[in-house]
C-alpha cells in the first residue's frame, strides 16, 4: 500500500530513485514506526511521515519521523553514534546497511531567558536532559556523562556566574524569523555544521531575548545534568537555579555565535 511519505531531494539523492520509489510504494517502508524525533508511535499509512537519513562515516540508516516533528532530511552523525546506539530499529526502518541502529537521541529540555552578568543582560539558553546521558558506545548504567562530554567539546565548567563564558567557535545557535530552531555543532572533518539539538517546532523567544541576541550576535548556553535546574517559571528563579548548580559543580557554559537572523 502506498505510504504518506515525504522524501526530500537530498534523501533521494543519497538512496537513489529506485529505493525512494520502493519506499513510496510501501514495499520497504513500515506502516507503524517510532518517530526518531519525539519517540512516540506513528503510522505512515495514516499520517504524513518524513524520511530521515542518518549518515555516518561508513554506514547509513533510514529512519522515520512525524512530518510535524522533522522535515525529510539528511543528518550527518559520527560512526560512533551509529554503532553505539542502543535502540534497534530492526522492523522499524529500512536499513541501508545491515546490523545498524538509529542513534538514540537524548531528550533535552531547553529554556530561554535573560541572565544578568556584570550588570548587563545576556540572552541565555539553559539545557537540561530528562535522564542521565551515557557516553556513545556504552550500554549505560555507568553514571551521567553529560557534562564531561560537553567539556570535551570545549564548554567551560563554572563555579559562579560572575563573567561571560568564552566563545566556543564552531558551535552556533540557529535563530530564524525570530524563532529558535537549533543548536549546531561542527560537522565531521570540517564539514557543514550539524544539529546537536533541534526543536520539534521552532521555539518562540521574547522580544527582549531576541533584541539582546541580535545586539550581541550570540547567546550564552548553560548546561546541567538532569535534576539540577528544572522548569523554572520566572527568570529570577532560573538564575537562582543556575547559581546553585554552579556552586555544586554541575554547570558548564559557552558563548555561541548566532547563525541566521
Amino acid at each position: 500500500m502506498p505510504r504518506m511519505l515525504d522524501v526530500s531531494d537530498d534523501v533521494r539523492a543519497e538512496i537513489g530513485d529506485e529505493e525512494a520509489d520502493r519506499l513510496l510504494a510501501g514495499e520497504t517502508a513500515p506502516g507503524s514506526y517510532d518517530c526518531t524525533s519525539c519517540r512516540t508511535p506513528g503510522d505512515s499509512e495514516q499520517e504524513r511521515t518524513s524520511t530521515v537519513l542518518f549518515i555516518g562515516d561508513e554506514t547509513a540508516v533510514l529512519a522515520f519521523a512525524h512530518a510535524g516533528c522533522l522535515p525529510s532530511q539528511v543528518v550527518q552523525v559520527t560512526e560512533e553514534q551509529l554503532k553505539g546506539a542502543v535502540k534497534s530499529i530492526t522492523g522499524d526502518t529500512a536499513d541501508l546497511e545491515p546490523d545498524t541502529t538509529v542513534p538514540e537521541q537524548a531528550v533535552l529540555g531547553v529554556t530561554s531567558g535573560l541572565v544578568l552578568i556584570g550588570g548587563e543582560l545576556y540572552p541565555a539558553l539553559v539545557v537540561e536532559p530528562t535522564a542521565p546521558i551515557a557516553r556513545p558506545g556504552t550500554t549505560g548504567g555507568g553514571g551521567d556523562d553529560f557534562l564531561p562530554l560537553l567539556i570535551e567539546q570545549g564548554f567551560m565548567p563554572l563555579t559562579e556566574l560572575s563573567a561571560v563564558p568564552p566563545v566556543l567557535h564552531g558551535w552556533s545557535v540557529l535563530l530564524a524569523v525570530g524563532q529558535l530552531h537549533a543548536v549546531l555543532q561542527p560537522g565531521q572533518n570540517g564539514g557543514r555544521p550539524v544539529a546537536w539539538w533541534q526543536a520539534h517546532e521552532p521555539l518562540q523567544v521574547t522580544d527582549g531575548w531576541r533584541a539582546a541576541a541580535n545586539k550581541r550576535q550570540q547567546a550564552l548556553m548553560f548546561a546541567a545534568p538532569v535534576g539540577s535546574i528544572g522548569r523554572q517559571p520566572r527568570e529570577d528563579l532560573l538564575r537562582d537555579a543556575l547559581d546553585k548548580a554552579a556552586a555544586n559543580g554541575k554547570l558548564v557554559a559557552a558563548a555561541l555565535p548566532l547563525a541566521g537572523t
